[in-house]
């Protein structure tokens, strides 16, 4: 969610961008992420395994009834987990700067007993940048927390909040923490990220901001890449990449595998691309394909087999290496990895010889300095 204002913000009451938590009463159903973030995990039906959540921090599902509890989301900081034999803790990704701005990651459902249902996870915060051509003042409260999880499902991540303006003012309450019902499948924390030349703000805020001063908002020309179409059915404008309410139906008639293209910009031709299917419930599954076109502009088709009996979330993710010569702070730029999923905005970004990452607005801005 992107708020842009060419005069004065000031923020008494309230914008909050959180994930949804579950309750006893939402049963199977996951908390939903807010807005530019992920989904939590469906809950496991009685005798079956619990869902991952979705986006790049995703919390694993409860595997049996056995070992029902999830794992937490992760985003900022890793998703907690039980242990090594429960739902696995979701990874951190993305970075302080919150370039490109994306939200937290859903937890998964917590999985079925032998004789009831588990419960789902919640969802992972969302993401907004405020930006004002003068000044932001917050006395009311900004928050994009991960959605708590019911009983044992896991927790969503916190989500990203990015104030950029002359001068931040104010101690309101900014919060981007995660979803937590207990310390071992808590969600992650989110970023929060303050830019500014004068900051007059006293109070902290949870997770603890970065600081600098104003940066890009949008940044052009980089890597991209996106999925344009599922078994000859083209995707919509605007997809949400949601369990709960499908962007695509498709045709009673299809069979697997059925074929997803995609298309890419400023990606070498020949670059391989792996698209994973992760179904509401269940093990997700990777199949490869290579692009072809024009550096410029190119495309790429892979024969996927899709859950006839669940929904399923299509994402893609490539790396490729970077043949000019590159400096970042006295290292070589050595590799580009380019992500997005059915619903998500492409992200890029730059990895280092020694494995240091990168995101593409911030080195862009370093180059043309």
């Amino acid at each position: 969610m992107y708020i842009l204002a060419t005069g004065d913000v000031v923020i008494t009451g309230i914008i909050d961008v959180s994930g949804e938590s579950t309750t006893n009463t939402t049963l199977t159903s996951p908390g939903k992420g807010g807005p530019g973030g992920y989904d939590g995990g469906y809950g496991g039906a009685s005798g079956l395994p619990g869902g991952k959540g979705l986006g790049p921090g995703a919390g694993g599902g409860g595997p049996s009834a056995s070992y029902r509890y999830a794992g937490g989301g992760g985003y900022g900081s890793p998703g907690g987990s039980v242990g090594a034999n429960y739902g696995a803790g979701g990874p951190a990704y993305g970075n302080a700067r919150l370039v490109p701005l994306i939200g937290g990651s859903g937890g998964g459902g917590m999985s079925g007993s032998t004789t009831t249902s588990g419960y789902g996870g919640g969802g992972g915060g969302g993401a907004i940048l405020i930006a004002s051509s003068t000044s932001i003042t917050v006395t009311g409260s900004i928050t994009a927390n991960g959605g708590n999880g019911y009983s044992i499902a896991g927790g969503g991540s916190g989500g990203a909040i990015r104030l950029m303006a002359n001068t931040i003012s104010g101690n309101g309450t900014i919060s981007a923490k995660g979803g937590s019902l207990s310390a071992a499948y808590h969600g992650g924390q989110g970023f929060i990220r303050l830019e500014a030349y004068t900051n007059n703000r006293s109070a902290g805020t949870e997770p603890p901001y970065s600081y600098g001063q104003p940066g890009s908002v949008f940044v052009a020309n980089i890597p991209s890449l996106s999925i344009t179409s599922v078994a000859g059915v083209s995707v919509p404008a605007s997809p949400t990449g949601s369990y709960a309410q499908p962007d695509m139906f498709l045709p009673g008639t299809t069979v697997n595998p059925v074929t997803v293209t995609l298309s890419a910009a400023n990606i070498p031709v020949g670059t391989t691309v792996t698209v994973s299917v992760v179904p509401q419930y269940g093990a997700a599954a990777d199949t490869t394909a290579a692009l072809s076109g024009s550096d410029a502009s190119s495309t790429a088709s892979a024969n996927v087999n899709l859950s006839t009996q669940y929904s399923n979330v299509i994402m893609a993710q490539t790396t490729f290496t970077l043949l000019a010569s590159i400096q970042y702070e006295n290292e070589k730029i050595k590799k580009v990895r380019v992500a997005t999923r059915l619903g998500g905005a492409s992200e890029t970004i730059y990895i280092t010889e020694s494995g240091r990452e990168i995101p593409a607005a911030e080195l862009i801005a370093k180059l043309m300095k």
